[in-house]
C-alpha cells in the first residue's frame, strides 16, 4: 500500500446529516426552544374573556354557530365514512363487501339500523 494513504487522517464532521441530533445538543440548557406552548389558564388570561358578549364563542363556552361544511356521512354497519347509499334500503355503506351484506339483511334488521340514525322508513 502507499504510505501516504495509510498514514493520512480523515477529518469527519462530528454530526452527520443523516443522523438524529440529540435534543441536548440542539438546545443546550438555558436556551429557549423554537415554540412556546401556553396552558389553558394562560390563554384565558390573555384573551380577556370577560369582555366578550354572551353570544360570542370563546374558550369557556361551547356554543358555536353551525358549520358551513356539509356533515359527514358514515356507514351504518361499520362506522367508516360512507360515500355510497343503497337505493333500496337507504342504508349508507363504505365498500362493496358491506353492500353485499346489506342486501342479505332481513327487513327488520334494516329498520333497526335506520332507527339508530333516526331515519326509520317503512320498507315494503
Amino acid at each position: 500500500m502507499e504510505p501516504e494513504v495509510v498514514s493520512s487522517e480523515m477529518l469527519l464532521s462530528p454530526v452527520f446529516s443523516f443522523k438524529k441530533v440529540q435534543m441536548g445538543d440542539k438546545y443546550p440548557k438555558g436556551q429557549a426552544r423554537g415554540r412556546h406552548w401556553k396552558h389553558l389558564k394562560q390563554i384565558l388570561q390573555a384573551e380577556n374573556f370577560q369582555a366578550y358578549t354572551n353570544g360570542r364563542p370563546n374558550y369557556l363556552n361551547i356554543e358555536a354557530p353551525p358549520s358551513a361544511y356539509p356533515s359527514k356521512k358514515f356507514c351504518d354497519i361499520t362506522g367508516f365514512e360512507a360515500p355510497y347509499v343503497d337505493p333500496r334500503t337507504t342504508l349508507r355503506y363504505a365498500n362493496p363487501e358491506i353492500f353485499k351484506r346489506i342486501r342479505m339483511l332481513p327487513n327488520e334488521y334494516v329498520q333497526r339500523y335506520l332507527s339508530l340514525r333516526n331515519a326509520a322508513v317503512v320498507l315494503r
